[in-house]
């Protein structure tokens, strides 16, 4: 079965040019387009896609407060969400993460990590182009959290400690398994052991956490 997907984009050429390209991949079908971000909601409600498609600024209702309504702390059957938009160093980009987004891309994205960034959050993974990924957090990792950091329920091992610094710089699973000589499903099983234990839903929080708590600072 093909994966579902909502586009939502206050621009029409924007827009059109995600469905081309999304629906000219194998096993995606662009199934609905929104304007604005009520619209966005809205459709995903009714729809109930796989996936979802964010720009972060849209009238109306920006792409944060979508994503929340969607994907947010305290929606009982969240969409997955993944936000794709000019990458300025916006706050909102920064809330949409901690609101529950999968993903985030540049719209200069090439359709091949376009693609994957759909099918990872359909497969209940998150992606960030990678290089977007160091750029972001540094961003933010000097801004208040605004709440106490999270403690681990249990204490991290050394293992997922190198997992941890290598979401936080960037790397893919597999770059990560290579660069420690470990294989994919032990990874994984490292991953989950992480989001466990820092309550984290994805492995965009566990590379936020690794900054908030100083693992890893700006520029190394």
């Amino acid at each position: 079965m093909s994966i579902r997907v909502l586009v939502a984009d206050d621009q029409t050429i924007i827009r059109t040019g995600l469905r081309i390209i999304l629906n000219a991949q194998p096993g995606i079908e662009v199934v609905g387009e929104a304007a604005d971000g009520r619209e966005a909601v809205r459709l995903a409600r009714e729809l109930r896609p796989d996936v979802c498609l964010f720009d972060i600024r849209m009238p109306g209702l920006d792409g944060l407060e979508a994503t929340r309504l969607v994907a947010g702390p305290g929606v009982a059957d969240p969409l997955a969400v993944v936000v794709i938009t000019t990458f300025d160093l916006d706050e909102y980009v920064y809330g949409a993460l901690r609101a529950g987004a999968r993903g985030f891309l540049l719209k200069d994205t090439g359709p091949d990590l376009l693609a994957q960034a759909v099918r990872s959050a359909s497969g209940g993974e998150a992606l960030i182009a990678p290089s977007v990924t160091v750029r972001l957090l540094q961003a933010f990792a000097d801004l208040p959290a605004g709440r106490p950091v999270a403690q681990p329920v249990s204490p991290v091992t050394a293992r997922e400690e190198q997992v941890l610094l290598a979401v936080a710089r960037g790397l893919t699973n597999t770059e990560i398994a290579d660069a420690l000589r470990i294989s994919l499903s032990t990874v994984k099983t490292h991953l989950a052991s992480l989001m466990a234990k820092l309550g984290a839903r994805n492995r965009v929080e566990i590379a936020m956490w690794a900054y908030e708590t100083r693992r890893i600072l700006p520029g190394t």
